[in-house]
């Protein structure tokens, strides 16, 4: 009985021909024909964990990670450092925005500074990885990357300096420098995040209290310090 003709795929001939650039002609099963900067931002997140920086990762492994040939990483950043930079951006604006959401629900503001705490804290455990990558590049990250993460602390001191000012207005009161008050209490929420991120939840509740009596000090020295004594 006369056999049927093997099949022989492209795959197979990549590998036996030395001539064929397998990145260029070829897409390994299951591979994905196309990708969208989402989830090569996911792949790399995947990657990555508490002590691991995007630094550390090579194209290929993300590439491999999000089921694309390694040109296809091309299309969307020329390198590991535009993705590394863009992930940053992504996950401060997507923190800001949950943030954001939390400050409109309270209404005075005791309440603001618990919220804006208690969800800081949650957003440590979250799924995203959006806070840890904030604080691990923040402070072990490469030069660029740090400057990505001050300009997205830039970016929430501002909003949070603006909700401050508009709270005060309904309570009649006022902050001094409310600039300075809004940098404060974002290094210091900031920093609390790095000391808490490895500890177990008991001792996390702890230093987010004395982060929240911290904050309220601040905000009381404001209202109240004499300009004329601080020149």
């Amino acid at each position: 009985m006369t056999q049927p003709a093997m099949k022989i795929s492209n795959d197979v001939l990549a590998q036996d021909v030395p001539n064929i650039r397998e990145p260029m002609t070829v897409r390994t099963v299951g591979r994905k024909a196309t990708i969208t900067k989402e989830e090569l931002f996911q792949a790399a997140l995947n990657l990555i964990g508490p002590q691991k920086s995007i630094a550390s990762l090579s194209l290929r492994e993300v590439a491999r990670e999000a089921g694309i040939a390694p040109n296809s990483f091309y299309r969307h950043f020329k390198d590991i450092d535009e993705l590394a930079i863009a992930l940053i951006d992504r996950a401060g604006h997507v923190l800001r925005q949950i943030l954001n959401q939390a400050r409109l629900k309270a209404s005075k503001q005791n309440s603001i500074i618990r919220t804006s705490v208690e969800v800081f804290i949650e957003q440590l455990d979250a799924d995203e990885g959006n806070l840890s990558l904030l604080l691990r590049e923040g402070y072990t990250g490469s030069t660029s990357y740090k400057q990505a993460v001050e300009r997205q602390l830039n970016y929430f001191q501002q909003e949070l300096k603006d909700d401050l000012i508009r709270l005060e207005r309904l309570n009649n009161s006022k902050l001094s420098h409310p600039e300075i008050v809004s940098s404060a209490i974002t290094q210091l929420v900031f920093n609390m995040g790095a000391k808490v991120i490895d500890m177990p939840a008991n001792e996390r509740k702890i230093i987010a209290e004395q982060t929240m009596i911290m904050i309220r000090m601040l905000l009381e020295g404001a209202r109240h310090l004499d300009e004329a004594q601080i020149r």
